[in-house]
């Protein structure tokens, strides 16, 4: 079947559509019921069907005989450690840390807190809640005491596991004192903390609610799955809300497995025993769908990595682990890729390696720019496939499914709605528009499964941000538009086009012009208030490393290269020149952050966002250069 007519018969025949993928999976319980609706009108995927995500990520390939195959490969540059874990090995340690769970009172319906960093335990400690029923939530490790109070007292966890410590490029976080904090701060008290002992100098402070996770895991028998309803929560994670309390995504186990496995094959393309790797954090969707569950579900070799794209030691490190682990094919952020630009512009450091395994790379999480994409395929000639999705789906939206066609890349594109995803284009009034016109990015009900199934306790929050704006329709909060051929253009959030004198513009647009001025790594462009014009657009730009030319003479270049491209309508006459971009620890520019900074208005620090000192350093940026409202203040 070709692109066509695959994803036609995922809009008009769903039901049967979906019965053949979760045919692909295996049940304890095989459901009857494919496709049907909560009491609101939300799709629910086979709800009467029953299996075990752990199950299907270990068990099932042991029972096929393929436990001796790797299923992770851990590679730490920042503690210099490379091990690899067949199935059979990582199915011994979760069965008996699922075992010692047990034994510490937990049970099918409980929560638990994961609190880690890039580690194979990590991973374990999420199978091994899947193993026994209960709900994991991840929280990035490292997030402030405070925020993970938050999280503790909204998923109400039974127990926390967490590690002493974790590694940044230049420092030791003990993780233990973060999380007594925030146990002290949170109202709900969970029962038990398992700590893992990295031994890296790190100080952990015992507690009574302490227990050794090797104690518990050597101490234990290995304890077999526990079958868990289609509609299972298997996790709950935490993405960013505009109200500043975060949002708990709730992820299905039926629905998510057979999507994921699905997407392995006809996204990815990627064969089972292959080598897949997301270079993603296990806090975010990515290092969930992407990182464990889908590779282990496919039967793929999956890299869990503990480090960053630069720093560790250098721009090389990426290419390294392709080359040293036959890395098929490899999802990334594109801020990671620009952040190898901008160290290795011209690509030295690549030469150096054998890349001849990686076929395809994929990158999703913040729109990706034409300047990037194309210094990519200059120096690596493989097809380089922008995606779009969010963590509230789970898995990819819009994409070029490389195992099913491989369609022409369209530059700024994210290529064209993934089966089940039936994307339509709405203006304010809820009217479909017309090829190549801006509007809201929409998906009519009902959405494939995999898609989240709720915000954990706070159903009004979840009817209201996603459903009520256009009743039976998915408001995802992004702007874009397609073109004559279907293919989707994602501009970015709803609130990131600017009226400029009554002139609608994006600030997308605009970023794509500046980011293929040769000196520019990577650049943000927001609108800020304006008195005469309502907003004028902002530009801030990082400088490739290397770059001689003067700031002024890169500023003035950049202003004239929007005229030349937009049109003096867009007014862009401030660049500021800045060391780095807010960013959040997944690699998404904080734009709204860097709007409120520049126009004097009281914002909240986002929980994810990657270096708090940087607030500082853009005020400093933009009182030298008297922008927003230190125009009248300048140092």
């Amino acid at each position: 079947m070709n692109y066509n007519e695959l994803y036609n018969q995922s809009i008009h025949f769903p039901s049967e559509f979906w019965e053949k993928q979760a045919n692909e999976i295996e049940w304890y319980s095989k459901p009857s019921t494919i496709l049907s609706q909560d009491d609101n009108g939300y799709p629910l995927w086979f709800k009467d069907g029953k299996l075990n995500a752990c199950y299907l990520a270990l068990d099932k390939h042991i029972q096929d005989g393929f436990g001796d195959q790797t299923a992770i490969i851990y590679d730490s540059p920042v503690t210099q450690t490379i091990k690899k874990y067949t199935f059979n090995e990582v199915k011994t340690e979760v069965a008996k840390l699922a075992g010692g769970m047990l034994s510490l009172g937990l049970k099918k319906g409980d929560t638990a807190v994961i609190y880690m960093p890039m580690i194979p335990q990590a991973a374990f400690a999420m199978l091994a809640c899947a193993r026994i029923g209960v709900t994991h939530s991840v929280v990035f490790g490292g997030f402030a005491p405070h925020e993970l109070a938050i999280r503790i007292d909204d998923c109400k966890p039974r127990l926390i596991i967490t590690a002493s410590s974790g590694i940044e490029v230049d420092r030791l976080i003990a993780y233990k004192p973060l999380v007594d904090e925030a146990i002290e701060l949170a109202q709900h008290k969970p029962k038990k903390v398992i700590v893992l002992n990295r031994k890296l100098g790190a100080r952990i402070p015992f507690k009574k609610y302490d227990v050794d996770y090797e104690a518990i895991v050597y101490g234990s028998e290995e304890t077999p799955c526990v079958p868990v309803e289609a509609t299972h929560p298997l996790y709950v994670l935490y993405t960013s809300g505009t109200t500043g309390k975060p949002k708990g995504i709730v992820r299905d186990t039926g629905g998510h497995a057979t999507a994921l496995k699905f997407s392995m094959q006809y996204i990815y393309g990627i064969k089972e025993d292959e080598v897949f790797w997301a270079a993603s954090d296990i806090g975010w969707a990515v290092g969930h769908s992407y990182t464990i569950y889908g590779p282990l579900f496919n039967r793929n070799t999956s890299i869990i990595f503990e480090g960053k794209p630069v720093k560790t030691p250098d721009a090389s490190t990426f290419w390294r682990i392709i080359s040293e682990h036959k890395v098929n094919v490899m999802f990334t952020a594109p801020t990671a890729i620009r952040a190898i630009k901008k160290e290795d512009p011209n690509g030295e450091f690549i030469k150096q390696y054998d890349l001849s395994s990686l076929r395809t790379q994929f990158l999703a999480g913040e729109r990706c720019d034409v300047a990037t994409l194309e210094w990519y395929q200059k120096h690596i000639s493989i097809p380089v496939i922008d995606h779009w999705w969010q963590t509230e789906s789970g898995w990819p939206m819009i994409a070029n499914m490389m195992g099913v066609e491989f369609l022409p890349i369209k530059p700024g594109s994210s290529g064209k709605p993934v089966t089940g995803y039936d994307i339509r284009i709405f203006n304010e009034n809820g009217q479909e528009l017309a090829p190549t016109e801006e509007g809201y990015v929409v998906i009519k009900l009902p959405l494939p499964p995999g898609m989240m199934l709720d915000i954990w306790n706070d159903h009004e929050r979840f009817q209201k941000g996603y459903l009520d704006k256009f009743p039976g329709y998915y408001f995802s909060g992004d702007g874009g538009f397609k073109d004559e051929e279907g293919y989707v253009f994602i501009t970015g959030r709803i609130d990131d086009v600017i009226n400029v004198a009554g002139h609608r513009l994006s600030t997308a647009e605009m970023e794509e012009i500046v980011s293929s001025h040769d000196a520019v790594a990577e650049c943000a462009v927001i609108g800020i208030n304006d008195e005469l014009k309502g907003q004028i657009p902002l530009a801030l730009v990082v400088i490739k490393s290397g770059e001689t030319i003067e700031n002024f003479q890169t500023q003035y270049e950049i202003v004239q290269l929007v005229r030349d491209k937009i049109g003096a309508v867009a007014s862009l006459r401030d660049v500021v020149v800045v060391q780095r971009l807010p960013k959040t620890r997944s690699g998404k520019i904080l734009r709204k952050l860097i709007r409120s900074i520049a126009d004097g208005i009281e914002f909240q620090i986002p929980s994810t966002i990657d270096d708090e000192s940087i607030i500082e350093e853009i005020k400093e940026d933009f009182q030298k250069q008297s922008i927003g409202i230190y125009k009248n203040s300048p140092i």
